[in-house]
């Protein structure tokens, strides 16, 4: 799932509370998968795309062309149709690495701003604006939407924030901007902030980034964003931010933030499972799941140490995700009994994102699906289209470029149904967790028909799901329905529902890895899934959109 949700971690002495289930082995041999939907088919395919080979997955990297090369194959043994580019199952992403100078300078009117020392330009998904001759305005304080201006003041301009007082032990807001957000069409966008970031969180923002090329987002470049200081937001806007208000104008900026770009290999993976019924074949039911992951870490720590701090920071926190995070003065009271960690075994140096949860769970999940479909003595009245996405971390670039680049009609998509961490969620993980627990996002947003379907089809279970609606509420902080590749489906008008178990103490961490997974709870919501995907397929009609926006992507407008 895209953003980062990251929890400190004091690396001392705590009691055993690493596991929550009985310890699955580190490494598992794989064994043939069968056409029936099975824990152990889960387990042998997450192992696998999961493993360290695939050295986090970040997508535009070695590591995830070798899971797209793995996924691609089972589709082969299966039988799917290839739907890529040229008869292939690959659709590919133009991807760029972008990286800045060493230093660049800005001029505000006649004084003169020095990277990084004055700010720090963060990587975009796309080519960033020029900022020669630009006007600065100020845009409200950047933790506090309601004193923000609007998008046509901001338009074309270099739009300064400012922060809230800092609070003990809260990190640096780090500016995000979604292509479809209020600021999209800004110049610029400087943050206060550079004087709070660590050094720690300086070396990642200027870090290499990777994102969409700016010739494939229509050449019209994407907004500028940095960290300044309190000295460098003065100059620009020409006056003290705390006699600013929001709408005033400031100076003109002079200079170019110097930029390269290395083009990367990068590509979603894409098939069909052609539909029984010659009436309505020609329309698909899309099940999709992102392929990559956030990579590999500069530095390596013990991971069973990293893994009990954690875990004892989701305890303070309730294991509840909207629960305030531990101060400073709880994080450091945590403390890990290294000596009994050892008796389990030696120290496990780990610098691997593995995604196992997010989002291999997904990944392996559709192609379980797939295989179960393609075994049916009759196949769905419907094609289906799979679509394992890369990019998703970067900001949901690969279902991006797949939505605006359809290898089918995109109008023949009648649903989407989207799968992104569906691997845990027992009440170790989260609050109000169990082996029935499964949330839902989006179901009736577009079409009150789909989610009553998904309902029907959950009471016909032995054991029906208990639904956690929570995260599809409009306004929800977590803004969980913009926050993967559904949201890019939705933008066309295409009904989804996104199927998560939600967020845990692994997430986004070294340590979500396959042997912290609920194989049985996995299986069962992929069978769901396949339930769903059939029922939708099999409909005397298209699923009815009673819910269309004048403009969809405006619930995931900042």
């Amino acid at each position: 799932m895209h953003r980062r949700f990251v929890i400190l971690a004091a690396l001392a002495a705590f009691p055993a509370l690493a596991t929550a289930q009985a310890p699955l082995p580190l490494k598992h041999t794989p064994k043939p998968t069968t056409t029936a939907i099975s824990a152990a088919d889960l387990m042998t395919r997450l192992y696998i795309f999961a493993d360290d080979s695939m050295a986090g997955r970040q997508g535009g990297t070695e590591g995830n062309l070798k899971a797209t090369a793995y996924i691609a194959a089972e589709l082969k043994k299966i039988g799917l149709i290839p739907a890529g580019d040229s008869g292939t199952y690959f659709q590919y992403v133009p991807l760029v690495r972008r990286s800045y100078a060493p230093v660049d300078t800005l001029h505000a009117d006649t004084a003169m701003l020095i990277a990084p020392a004055d700010f720090v330009p963060i990587g975009t998904r796309g080519t960033p604006r020029p900022l020669d001759g630009v006007r600065v305005v100020y845009g409200g304080v950047w933790t506090d939407s309601s004193t923000w201006i609007s998008a046509a003041q901001a338009a074309g301009k270099l739009v300064v924030f400012g922060m809230a007082p800092a609070v003990a032990g809260q990190r640096v807001a780090i500016p995000f901007v979604r292509g479809n957000s209020r600021f999209a069409g800004a110049a610029g966008i400087a943050v206060l902030g550079l004087e709070r970031a660590t050094p720690g969180a300086l070396g990642l923002l200027s870090r290499p980034s990777i994102g969409m090329a700016s010739a494939a987002s229509g050449g019209t470049g994407f907004p500028q964003i940095m960290l300044i200081t309190p000295r460098a937001a003065q100059l620009l806007i020409g006056r003290s931010l705390d006699s600013a208000r929001a709408g005033d104008s400031g100076t003109v900026v002079h200079g170019a933030v110097v930029l390269n770009e290395q083009p990367l290999l990068a590509r979603n993976v894409v098939a069909v499972l052609p539909g029984s019924d010659k009436q309505v074949k020609g329309e698909y039911v899309a099940i999709g799941a992102h392929s990559d992951h956030i990579g590999v870490r500069d530095h390596a720590v013990d991971h069973d140490s990293l893994r009990a701090a954690l875990t004892a920071a989701w305890v303070l926190r309730n294991r509840d995700v909207e629960a305030p995070a531990p101060d400073a003065a709880a994080v450091a009271s945590i403390h890990v009994n290294v000596d009994s960690l050892r008796k389990i075994r030696p120290p496990r140096p780990d610098s691997i994102n593995n995604g196992a949860d997010d989002d291999g769970s997904g990944s392996v999940a559709v192609l379980e699906i797939a295989q179960a479909m393609a075994a049916m003595k009759k196949h769905p009245n419907r094609s289906i289209l799979f679509v394992w996405h890369t990019g998703e971390e970067l900001g949901l670039l690969g279902s991006r470029w797949y939505t605006d680049h359809t290898t089918v009609p995109r109008d023949s998509i009648v649903a989407q149904l989207n799968i992104d961490m569906i691997g845990r969620g027992d009440a170790a993980d989260l609050k109000g967790g169990g082996p029935l627990y499964l949330q839902l996002i989006g179901s009736s947003r577009l079409s009150t028909e789909l989610g009553q379907i998904v309902e029907a089809q959950n009471k016909k279970r032995k054991q029906p799901f208990v639904f956690d609606y929570t995260f599809d509420a409009n306004g929800h902080p977590e803004n969980i329905y913009c926050r993967s590749d559904h949201a890019n489906y939705a933008r066309y008008g295409i009904p989804i529902t996104f199927f998560t178990t939600g967020t845990h103490q692994d997430y986004h961490q070294l340590t979500d890895e396959p042997q912290y997974i609920d194989y049985q709870h996995f299986a069962h919501v992929t069978q769901f899934i396949f339930d769903v995907a059939v029922t939708v397929a099999d409909l005397d009609h298209r699923v009815v959109v009673d819910h269309a926006l004048p403009d969809p992507t405006a619930p995931c407008r900042q």
